[in-house]
């Protein structure tokens, strides 16, 4: 039977969790007080580690992670970019961008299919799609990067534009159009500047939009929206971006 380590039992890693248990295989939990290196000594060749923590405990994690399971590796994370996991020395991971929301107490909720690439992306969509979560394998490299970037423009755009505005996507986007586009823009500055190369802000923007009409009631922002500002506007220091739209609301947002 099938071993897959699943670091991480929150909402999310609880639903690959079932669906990988549904799937046929043996999955073997890591908690957070867990001691990888003498969990990789008893489970040495599993068929996939899935990291499934948040994005603020991704480094920590991938930079613990057993040398055994490394080529094993496989990432769920929002936010998540090749530099993330080529900074750990890990070069070829299964990666999925996740279009569901699991939220405490509510079945997982589809938005549109969730796109995987990597060793792993036939396991991790048969195990999905057995708990009735649509995935498909795309090829890495260009296509999966756009994925990810697409992801992160739907996020970012959606947390840190809905900050001022609240409401649902499909509000936004009717209500706010071009509010949303600036902010969207000044992302994908950021985007492009994180991954060294320009992208296709059309096809980036369209593809946000055909995730706001799998779900347009989806609330536009949540408890970490002010961390996803704060962290957009550290990477735009870095590299020297102007971003005037999403400094200015970090300013309405400042208690001072």
């Amino acid at each position: 039977m099938n071993q897959v380590v699943v670091i991480g039992l929150g909402q999310l890693g609880r639903v690959f969790a079932g669906g990988l248990l549904r799937a046929g295989c043996t999955v073997v939990p890591v908690n957070r007080d867990d001691d990888m290196a003498a969990l990789s000594q008893r489970h040495p060749t599993p068929e996939l580690v899935l990291v499934a923590v948040t994005e603020n405990d991704l480094h920590t994690v991938l930079a613990a992670l057993p040398e055994t399971w490394k080529s094993r590796a496989a990432l769920i994370q929002n936010e998540l970019l090749p530099r993330d996991w080529q900074a750990h020395g890990t070069t070829d991971p299964t990666v999925i961008s996740v279009w569901f929301e699991k939220k405490k107490g509510i079945d997982a909720k589809p938005l549109i299919a969730s796109p995987a690439a990597g060793p792993g992306t036939a396991l991790l969509c048969r195990a999905l799609t057995s708990i009735d979560l649509p995935c498909h394998e795309v090829a890495p490299g260009d296509e999966l990067l756009f994925e990810l970037v697409r992801k992160n423009v739907y996020i970012l755009t959606t947390n840190i534009a809905g900050l001022k505005t609240g409401g649902t996507v499909a509000g936004l986007w009717a209500q706010h159009e071009d509010f949303a586009r600036q902010v969207a823009n000044e992302v994908m500055d950021i985007q492009d500047a994180l991954t060294g190369r320009k992208h296709d802000r059309d096809a980036l923007i369209a593809g946000m939009l055909e995730a706001f009409d799998g779900d347009p009631e989806h609330g536009c922002t949540g408890r970490s929206a002010p961390a996803r500002l704060a962290r957009a506007l550290r990477h735009a220091d870095s590299f020297d971006l102007a971003v005037p739209t999403l400094r200015s609301l970090a300013l309405q947002a400042s208690p001072y």
